[in-house]
């Protein structure tokens, strides 16, 4: 086991340098010029000069990607362009917010989620069912940003129960994390219906019925511990990009996270803010990505031990 997870440690490599790779380049090829953003407003061409100077500007893209992943080596993500701030110390201080976002929208998607794929998994083909799938579908169809609106009219500007956005406590996290949970809910329905509809057909599930246990019993400790490994998967998948994907949430809910540090950052095309905020992202990934890979052995021994023959 601790020789996979060293291997997939490794493998995290190559993903770190293809998108910093790609996103340091990017950067570079939309277009302006740093300097002028950073200039005072009646700047001369000597003074606009010399701030390309001084930001490496005026080197050759590909020296400037070196001496960037040169730092990174050591642990410097760079400074950015516009509050003169250590990226990886300015990451950092607004992960605790995606992570509390990410979690709580997780949270509130999977209470939500997993009894109601079971439901409508029991009940296939009758109405109950085809509720279950209606809301799914809303769910699975219904943009962010329309569905963070309709809440601040409803509930911030009508009802006036809850703010409208900012970060003041856990009602102003109420918003958003619903705003976010409501697509997760969607998908974790239908994968959850579709798993359990899988192993209610099994034979194992019409012994466990025969030798007498009620159906409560063959439906959670049967039916569902073996129906986990999916809906695991879609909860882990939709952790990670509610961890690196929540922009258009924190942006509508002004939430100070990563998301929205990093939009920001584009605007002003500050590269070194933006292409270390999504390195930083990408390793969040991978490891959240490796955490349930793990998960799984504690659910299905085979996966232990295909990992301890892989190892």
């Amino acid at each position: 086991m601790i020789r996979y997870i060293i291997k997939r440690i490794i493998l995290m490599v190559p993903a770190i340098i293809a998108t910093s790779f790609i996103i340091y380049f990017a950067m570079n090829m939309t277009g302006g010029d740093p300097a002028l953003t950073l200039a005072p407003e009646n700047a001369t061409e000597q003074q606009i000069e010399e701030i390309r100077e001084e930001l490496g500007l005026n080197d050759p893209i590909y020296v400037r990607y070196g001496k960037y992943m040169l730092g990174m080596l050591k642990g410097d993500l760079g400074t950015s362009y516009v509050t003169k701030r250590d990226v990886f110390k300015t990451f950092m201080e607004r992960l605790p917010n995606t992570i509390e976002l990410a979690f709580t929208a997780v949270l509130i998607a999977t209470l939500i989620a997993v009894p109601l794929g079971i439901y409508t998994a029991i009940h296939q083909n009758t109405w109950k069912d085809t509720g279950g799938m209606v809301f799914a579908l809303f769910g699975v169809s219904m943009p962010n940003f329309w569905l963070g609106l309709m809440l601040i009219i409803i509930f911030s500007l009508n009802l006036k129960w809850l703010p409208s956005g900012g970060k003041e406590g856990i009602r102003s996290l109420i918003l958003p994390a619903l705003t976010v949970g409501m697509g997760f809910a969607a998908l974790i329905t239908r994968t959850t219906r579709s798993a359990m509809l899988d192993v209610i057909r099994q034979d194992y599930m019409t012994t466990a019925r025969a030798k007498g246990a009620s159906e409560k019993t063959v439906i959670f400790q049967h039916g569902l511990k073996n129906a986990l490994i999916p809906i695991i998967t879609v909860i882990g998948m939709q952790l990670s990009n509610a961890l690196t994907g929540s922009v258009l949430a924190e942006t509508v809910f002004s939430w100070p996270g990563v998301g929205r540090l990093i939009v920001d950052s584009i605007s002003k095309r500050d590269t070194p803010m933006v292409t270390g905020a999504i390195i930083m992202s990408c390793v969040l990934m991978c490891v959240v990505n490796l955490v349930i890979d793990l998960i799984y052995a504690f659910f299905d021994p085979r996966i232990k031990a295909q990992y301890s023959r892989k190892g």
